[in-house]
């Protein structure tokens, strides 16, 4: 069974038991680090946790939530090997796996999307990374973590 790892502050809560529940429905483990109130936790702690997660292996990919998904984007894209996408459609959801083998989607519980953000997810998992020349940009963008 695949696994996920996800997470989410309290802007997002009820998109997290959303993608929970459907990720469940669909046959994954869901490995669920978020909070489940709207008590205020801090998004950068979150990311931090899910990152430091997903990186000692076993996930498919990780999902990231919150308000807006920016800070906690923002965040995981800090976290050396993290590739996260904040897509605004299903078409960027998709190409964020083909051409930039993004290991982290990120959305926002309180932005109304143009499309079901469940649809945008599984958008995100349905697409495989194309390699190729692809892969040769993705290195550059994992080099930039060393440069600075």
């Amino acid at each position: 069974m695949p696994s996920v790892v996800l997470a989410n502050d309290h802007g997002a809560v009820d998109l997290a038991v959303i993608f929970a529940d459907y990720l469940k429905k669909i046959g994954y483990e869901v490995n669920h680090l978020g909070v489940k109130t709207n008590d205020s936790v801090d998004y950068p702690d979150m990311a931090k946790e899910a990152c430091d997660e997903y990186k000692k292996g076993g996930y498919e990919f990780g999902i990231l939530l919150c308000g807006t998904g920016i800070g906690i984007s923002i965040s995981a894209n800090k976290i050396d090997g993290i590739r996260c996408a904040l897509p605004q459609n299903s078409y960027a959801a998709a190409m964020a796996r083909r051409h930039n083998n993004a290991n982290f989607i990120a959305f926002g519980g309180r932005i109304n999307y143009s499309e079901d953000p469940v649809e945008m997810l599984d958008a995100f998992i349905e697409a495989a990374f194309e390699g190729d020349r692809h892969q040769r940009r993705v290195d550059k963008i994992m080099a930039l973590e060393q440069s600075c």
